[in-house]
């Protein structure tokens, strides 16, 4: 492809793409469910094609991986979409390039592609416009990723055009209805002067002396907030990776090559006093620090290891409780012991890992040792002995928690109906055509709790204060001028809206307003019914070659 778009590829991208995925280390990682089939059995791995890929291989997952996360870091920047946003993305994506193939669209040009490069954030300056300058950030502090190369940026943006290409296809004109223009029109540009008062939920403190037969009740009828969770009793064996830091030996390639990929961890101390110049001044005033990580990190590799390696030893040997203590003995390990704990309060000693739990609630009598688990100290294997069910406590165990929940709930109630209460008097007096002001100070007398006003100068809901409690929009969503909302509790105070003043925008079906929101609705209508389509594409694909469930 010979055009400008190429050439700063291969002048600069290179260094700023490698460069950025080494900051990131391209973290972008699948947990992928029954419903996606992608997983591990045990050892085994089972084929589940998706669209030419084998899912069950971990080159095309990683590929499937490493394309779509370039994407979005490259359109929206990193973290930008998590978790399952983020495998919905990647899955529909590749859906939409594999039919583009069966249309056989045409591929995009190369005005296509320096258009498209032009609207990517990665290369927006403070303006949010493109900036070529923004390069040359990168260039003096990123080094070569050998994990990716030019051509794979430019591969990944020619997918992006042609998956926007296809939505577009997918997508058609987009319907609205006229009615549905006006809602969003009073909605967003409605002019609002609206006053807020606010009853502060601290400084309200009635006197509350509850019976023990009330506190009895109210324990019976919310006795399942009280049940003492299930617990797991066990053991574990301990494979901490300061017992492997002996073993580690580094070369000088690797500390510099592990500093040139996580640069960002080391910022140059204030005072360090190296001589040799740029970024080898940076490395040489924290390579101390860098060994050291690297150190720790191939000494929680080889602890990985080594526990694995007695994990399938158990397995293998098909131990037993009544043969562990001979086994251990074999290869000189020992077990350590935790107090019992349940799912939501993992010891300190096994903390890191947040599979820790899960392994464990996943033991018993018949499955007596845990896969390999990660902690902060290094590797583990749980060894169950015990698990404690769930069970209801006896009132006396938990009355000090209940009595706390109850005067909590009651105070709650009659703040509830405290806000009942001032918004009866202050719709009376402002019926009355007593000013706000004036209404609220009357409302002050009637109750020990904290009561402030506050206005703001007309706004809409598009352009809002931005000191305006969010909680306002509901309050006041279907309120006329004059209106008075129902108190609504938001964090600790409830809110009464009063709506001063409410002026309509144009309505007219005619006028510019109305035919540009006409227009955005009708783009996001149909940019749903795409999105829409490829998840449907998506889930018929999976579903022919997932496991068959068992009857």
């Amino acid at each position: 492809m010979i055009s400008w778009i190429q050439k700063t590829f291969q002048r600069h991208f290179r260094l700023i793409f490698l460069g950025m995925l080494i900051i990131i280390v391209v973290p972008f990682v699948f947990t992928f469910g029954p419903s996606s089939g992608i997983g591990q059995g045990g050892h085994k791995t089972v084929n589940r094609t998706f669209f030419g890929l084998n899912l069950g291989s971990s080159g095309d997952q990683q590929r499937l991986v490493d394309d779509a996360g370039l994407s979005v870091m490259l359109q929206a920047g990193y973290n930008a979409l998590q978790g399952e946003q983020f495998q919905q993305y990647a899955f529909q994506r590749y859906a939409a390039l594999h039919l583009a193939e069966q249309l056989h669209l045409p591929g995009p040009t190369d005005q296509e592609i320096a258009a498209h490069v032009q609207t990517l954030r990665a290369f927006a300056g403070q303006d949010g416009k493109f900036d070529a300058k923004t390069y040359a950030t990168f260039r003096d502090s990123l080094k070569t990723n050998p994990r990716i190369h030019e051509s794979d940026v430019l591969r990944v943006i020619s997918d992006d055009v042609t998956y926007n290409n296809v939505q577009k296809l997918l997508s058609g004109p987009g319907y609205v209805l006229p009615g549905d223009v006006k809602n969003q029109l009073i909605r967003a540009d409605s002019l609002w002067t609206i006053a807020s008062i606010d009853v502060d939920y601290a400084s309200f403190n009635p006197t509350l002396t509850p019976a023990e037969t009330e506190l009895t009740k109210y324990f019976e009828d919310n006795s399942f907030r009280y049940e003492i969770a299930p617990k797991v009793s066990l053991d574990y064996l301990d494979f901490p990776a300061a017992d492997f830091l002996s073993k580690v030996t580094l070369t000088d390639a690797e500390v510099r090559a592990y500093y040139n990929a996580n640069a960002t961890r080391f910022p140059k101390p204030t005072d360090a006093k190296i001589a040799a110049p740029g970024a080898d001044a940076d490395f040489a005033a924290v390579r101390p620090q860098v060994e050291a990580a690297v150190k720790l990190e191939q000494a929680k590799r080889l602890a990985a290891e080594a526990s694995s390696d007695v994990s399938v030893a158990l397995y293998e040997g098909k131990i037993t409780a009544a043969g562990l203590d001979t086994f251990l003995a074999a290869r000189k390990l020992a077990l350590k012991t935790v107090a019992p704990f349940d799912h939501d309060n993992v010891p300190a000693e096994l903390v890191g890992g947040a599979q820790v739990a899960d392994e464990a609630f996943k033991l018993g009598a018949d499955r007596l040792f845990s896969d390999v688990v990660s902690t902060a100290r290094g590797a583990a294997i749980l060894v169950w002995k015990e698990t404690i069910a769930a069970r209801k406590p006896a009132f006396a165990e938990v009355k000090a928690r209940v009595t706390a929940d109850y005067l909590e709930n009651e105070k709650r109630r009659l703040f509830v109906e405290l806000g009942q209460g001032l918004r009866t008097t202050l719709a009376i007096l402002l019926k009355l055509g007593t000013p706000v002001e004036k209404a609220v100070e009357s409302a002050r007398a009637t109750t020990a709790a904290k009561i402030s006003l506050k206005t703001w100068p007309a706004f809409t809901l598009a352009t809002p204060p931005k000191d305006i409690d969010y909680s306002l929009y509901g309050a006041i969503e279907n309120l006329q001028k004059g209106g008075l909302s129902q108190m609504i509790i938001s964090g600790d105070k409830g809110i009464i809206a009063y709506a001063i003043d409410k002026q309509l925008p144009d309505l007219d079906p005619a006028g510019a307003k109305f035919t540009e929101t006409s227009a955005k609705l009708a783009r996001y209508t149909a940019s749903r019914d795409a999105s829409e389509y490829l998840g449907e594409l998506v889930e018929r694909e999976l579903a022919k070659s997932a496991p068959a469930v068992a009857q």
